[in-house]
């Protein structure tokens, strides 16, 4: 069975974790910050930390912010449900914005919306790698978090001042006040889990490392889990790569199908942290036929808030259709040629 997902951990993965532990240093030190440092050369942040899950780290980014109790903080229904439960236990309202259904983004519009209902600050997640209409968003004038967990490495031309995209492009994770890199398991890189928080410019560093300097080590990445998280930031080149040749076939595959893929840029713009397909028949048929063909898929936003809060589905409605019509399709560069074009076989005549 080819399983939905991988972590694409290879030798030079295992040689890294594997020092870390002869020499007897597993907690959060040296390769903390060497983590650090090559991941402010990937992002080009002016300062950042690793802590131990996304949680944490926003619970760092609000009290940076200093962020009023009993704010509303706008998040996405796709978002992953772990940004709804932190809002809500940290004494903060979450408010849960619904997606454009041809991105699965939230857009300028819905924020706006949102503002009127009260929403102070927004938590954007980038979901599935797809970045969403910065300018529009940004114009709002609202503190914005950004989730970079699927969307690290994409990027979006900078615009002129007569608004012309020119050749220079601008990094996911530059555009917020704060910038969430999630570490888990199906991040687009993983430590197996964690989070680094970033500040792409100095004056919110210099906020954040004020509580940074005073966080507690138990808050902080231990040294074991950078050992993998390091590798995988200098092995992200490679590995997109790869996953873009493979997105490519599985692209060029669904075009002639039923089903649908999101709006996105091909090129430098999208991260392909996975391949979502949007189903225009029964999940249950599809993953029964992608099963009987030794395919596993999964529903792409079952960790998600729409999962998590069956009451949002009449507000959120074309993140509840997204949620039941989603799929992930097995997409990671540990994937053999063979396999690849088995799945692209299956794409090609699924129900």
């Amino acid at each position: 069975m080819i399983q939905t997902y991988s972590t694409t951990i290879r030798r030079k993965e295992m040689d890294a974790v594997l020092t870390c532990m002869v020499d007897e240093k597993i907690g959060p030190g040296e390769l903390n910050a060497r983590l650090i440092q090559t991941v402010k050369e990937f992002t080009k942040c002016d300062g950042a930390v690793a802590l131990r899950s996304p949680a944490i780290a926003l619970k760092y980014a609000l009290q940076a912010l200093d962020f009023e109790k009993g704010g509303k903080i706008m998040i996405s229904a796709l978002a992953p449900a772990w940004q709804y439960q932190t809002v809500e236990s940290l004494g903060f309202v979450p408010l849960v914005l619904d997606v454009d259904e041809v991105t699965g983004l939230v857009t300028a519009e819905i924020v706006s919306k949102g503002m009127q209902e009260g929403g102070r600050l927004l938590v954007l997640h980038e979901t599935e790698g797809i970045l969403p209409d910065f300018e529009g968003i940004m114009s709002l004038g609202i503190p914005v978090i950004e989730d970079i967990s699927q969307s690290a490495g994409a990027s979006v031309p900078v615009l002129s001042p007569e608004g012309v995209p020119t050749e220079e492009r601008k990094l996911a994770g530059s555009f917020g006040i704060y910038t969430i890199m999630g570490l888990e398991e199906r991040d687009v890189l993983t430590a197996g889990g964690g989070a680094v928080l970033m500040a792409p410019g100095r004056r919110e560093w210099i906020v954040l490392k004020k509580f940074s300097d005073a966080a507690p080590l138990t808050d902080l990445l231990p040294d074991i889990n950078c050992a993998l998280a390091w590798v995988q930031v200098k092995e992200y080149p490679r590995n997109e790569k790869t996953r873009k040749e493979i997105f490519s076939m599985f692209h060029q595959a669904c075009l002639i199908g039923r089903h649908k893929m999101y709006a996105r840029e091909m090129e430098q713009g999208s991260t392909m942290s996975c391949f979502p397909l949007i189903l225009a028949s029964s999940y249950k048929d599809v993953k029964q036929y992608a099963s009987r063909k030794d395919i596993e898929i999964q529903l792409a936003y079952d960790n998600s808030v729409i999962a998590l809060k069956e009451e949002l589905s009449e507000s959120c409605i074309h993140a509840k259709s997204l949620y039941l019509r989603c799929v992930h399709i097995p997409l990671y560069p540990r994937l053999t040629h063979a396999e690849s074009a088995k799945i692209v076989k299956v794409l090609s005549s699924l129900p």
